[in-house]
């Protein structure tokens, strides 16, 4: 029998996200607060010709995905020379602002360390995840934390909420490199970002909680800012777009007041998903026989 491991690749929302400063080099500093949501990727992994596939034909499964990305960065730095067959189930949407891809980078690496016993350290796995992205190593770690510098300098904090989430995408990807172009870089925010997170109920982040790129994206797709009003009807108590966009996503108190937004939303064309309080994505790579 072939031995086939499986694991979960879980996508992010950012509970606030201020631009603070543009660097020379092209990049901003940020704050934001990174959480899981329950909207995940399948990995399925077994010996094999190197081949990648993708559930999602539109995707890339050439050099440019981070998957491949990831395996070669192993092949060169961490002696990984036995061949494997990656298939993934797609779930998350691309340009999404979750996550999806260095999701799925952070995946690749746990679950290569493992397969093929490569002996990494989780400060190892960190250190490869770094250079793929700024938010690979979050995902590493599996744990809701604090993000600052380039997003890549992350905190543990119980940051999850105690809450119903609901995540909506609006069929349409937003442009990471367009929302930052756009937007107005505030180094002194009028409110510290992760006291609000960390003392403030979600009825209040309304008030408090900003992500400094909407500013930039509503204006340049309507859809996105019509999405977040539309979640405050449904009677969330906060909305806000995840990252540059282009998914939304609600908080609610209320268990049944989330599910009526969430099945409104499927029956208007929309993917989404629904999170449940104190979410913990499960991080285990799992051996069955294939």
């Amino acid at each position: 029998m072939t031995e086939l491991w499986i694991s979960n690749s879980y996508a992010k929302i950012n509970l606030g996200l201020n631009v603070l400063e543009k660097l020379e080099n092209g990049y901003h500093t940020i704050e934001t607060g990174f959480v899981f949501i329950e909207w995940s990727d399948r990995f399925e992994v077994k010996p094999g010709r190197m081949h990648l596939e993708m559930s999602d034909p539109k995707i890339p499964v050439d050099e440019s995905n981070l998957i491949v990305k990831a395996i070669r960065l192993l092949q060169q730095e961490a002696g990984l020379k036995d061949e494997y067959n990656i298939k993934v189930e797609k779930n998350i949407p691309a340009g999404a602002g979750l996550g999806g891809g260095s999701s799925n980078a952070a995946t690749t690496l746990r679950m290569m360390n493992k397969v093929a016993n490569l002996g990494l350290s989780q400060e190892d796995l960190l250190r490869l995840g770094k250079q793929l992205g700024a938010d690979v190593p979050f995902f590493i770690k599996g744990v809701p934390g604090f993000a600052t510098g380039l997003g890549d300098e992350i905190e543990p904090l119980d940051l999850q909420p105690d809450a119903w989430m609901v995540t909506v995408y609006p069929n349409m990807e937003s442009s990471t490199a367009e929302a930052y172009q756009f937007c107005e870089p505030n180094p002194e925010p009028d409110f510290s970002l992760k006291n609000v997170l960390l003392d403030e109920a979600p009825e209040e982040w309304r008030y408090l909680l900003m992500n400094d790129l909407e500013k930039a994206v509503f204006p340049r797709h309507h859809l996105v800012g019509n999405l977040k009003d539309q979640f405050y009807e449904f009677g969330a108590e906060y909305a806000s777009m995840s990252g540059s966009g282009s998914s939304v996503f609600g908080i609610f108190e209320q268990d049944f007041v989330a599910i009526n937004a969430y099945e409104s939303f499927h029956k208007l064309g929309f993917p989404a998903n629904l999170t449940r309080p104190k979410f913990k994505p499960d991080q285990g790579i799992y051996l069955k026989e294939g």
